[in-house]
């Protein structure tokens, strides 16, 4: 059995669905702690809610990119991509409480476009300096 571990098909085929999985229960968890409906907003056409989405999305990949790459096994690999996605989350948090001037979360959810972007710009780019730090 310990060979049908070490086959990088069934390897790569492990660490896809685990990435999946996790993909989900974090962005449900994104979806938990906003005052907009994701999917609700998007399947509506908002863009901003796209784009942030698409951020975080994004965020949650590249960080699970490099937990893959530093890491041997899969356990590992998720532990570092659930703390990489904290971080992610807790750069969320600092966004909003960074701009006491409008509440980011209510101008994402009214389609602001402009909110969004930033919002998917800094996900992407918290995801490449987390990644940057798992070892």
């Amino acid at each position: 059995m310990n060979g049908f571990w070490e086959n990088v098909l069934v390897d790569t085929a492990a660490r896809y669905s685990v990435v999946i999985l996790c993909t989900i229960v974090f962005l449900a968890i994104f979806e938990l702690v906003t005052s907009y409906k994701n999917w609700e907003e998007i399947r509506k056409g908002n863009l901003a809610v796209a784009m942030a989405t698409g951020g975080k999305i994004f965020g949650i990949a590249t960080i699970f990119r490099y937990s893959i790459e530093h890491n041997d096994t899969l356990l590992i690999s998720i532990a570092w991509g659930t703390v990489g996605f904290v971080l992610l989350l807790l750069g969320y948090f600092i966004f909003e409480f960074l701009t006491p001037t409008m509440k980011i979360d209510e101008e994402i959810g009214k389609g602001n476009k402009a909110v969004g972007l930033i919002s998917m710009i800094i996900s992407i780019g918290l995801s490449f300096i987390i990644g940057a730090s798992i070892i």
